[in-house]
């Protein structure tokens, strides 16, 4: 599967604690983006948690692989990728997790009736995970339509995307997401009164260089302002090397806790 004629590849996170079936050289390759998002599911307690467009799995793998109480449901949109992810769930290295975590094919813009029929049931998660697609419409689009897929925003992708995270989460419930720091304004809008107590972490590559992504958390139903926290820096000053919290993040051995 890793050979020169390889279609996929199965790749190791969390230092070796799972594994993913990905596609090789087409499609959205899970990588840091997914384990950021995973760590800010903060949470010992026995949860439910949905990973919205999941991919391959990766993020949701990596929530149900620290969280020994978390039972994780990805939905997934495309029959591909879905695919994958269900042989992710079916690896011998995944064995320890694979009976805490299911998928399901179905799209998250689905509304009402046809999206509990699709087994995005209203209130029914504690936590809702998301990296949705964020390339803008007018960034330089791919010749790989399952990349495209993956990457391509709609006009109104976070409204959609967070009406169904409000829908199937339990009040009290925590949406995190991973997105680009231009989005800031359309999450925070489509939060509205769905999501409160919204906060804002900006990842930077090194001091003094621009935000490159951004780390979202709200809880369903608060009241409370939004916050911007401390921003997090992911290499150590003149090198690649990744700063010790942020690698910790990445390797399933810290969660970024909500303050």
């Amino acid at each position: 599967m890793t050979g020169p004629a390889a279609t996929e590849t199965v790749d190791a996170f969390h230092r070796g604690l799972f594994h993913v079936v990905q596609p090789k050289g087409r499609g959205h390759r899970s990588g840091m983006d997914a384990m950021l998002l995973a760590a800010l599911v903060a949470d010992d307690r026995p949860i439910m948690v949905a990973d919205l467009g999941a991919g391959a799995g990766a993020a949701g793998l990596a929530v149900a692989s620290r969280l020994p109480a978390a039972d994780v449901t990805l939905f997934e949109r495309s029959a591909e990728m879905a695919a994958y992810a269900r042989r992710s769930t079916l690896l011998p290295e995944n064995a320890h997790i694979a009976g805490r975590v299911s998928v399901i094919e179905a799209d998250v813009t689905l509304k009402a009736k046809a999206r509990n029929d699709a087994g995005l049931i209203d209130e029914s998660f504690h936590h809702v995970i998301m990296n949705p697609p964020f390339n803008d419409a007018g960034d330089r689009k791919t010749p790989d339509a399952l990349k495209a897929e993956a990457h391509a925003m709609t006009e109104d992708l976070f409204e959609s995307w967070l009406r169904t995270a409000g829908a199937i989460m339990i009040p009290g419930g925590q949406l995190s997401l991973i997105a680009r720091p231009e989005s800031i304004a359309e999450i925070i809008d489509a939060c509205g009164r769905r999501f409160g107590g919204v906060e804002v972490t900006a990842i930077h590559p090194r001091q003094g260089e621009n935000a490159v992504r951004i780390l979202v958390t709200a809880i369903k139903g608060s009241r409370a302002r939004l916050s911007f926290r401390a921003p997090l820096i992911m290499h150590e000053e003149g090198t690649h090397k990744f700063s010790p919290f942020v690698d910790d993040l990445n390797n399933g051995r810290a969660a970024y806790s909500r303050r």
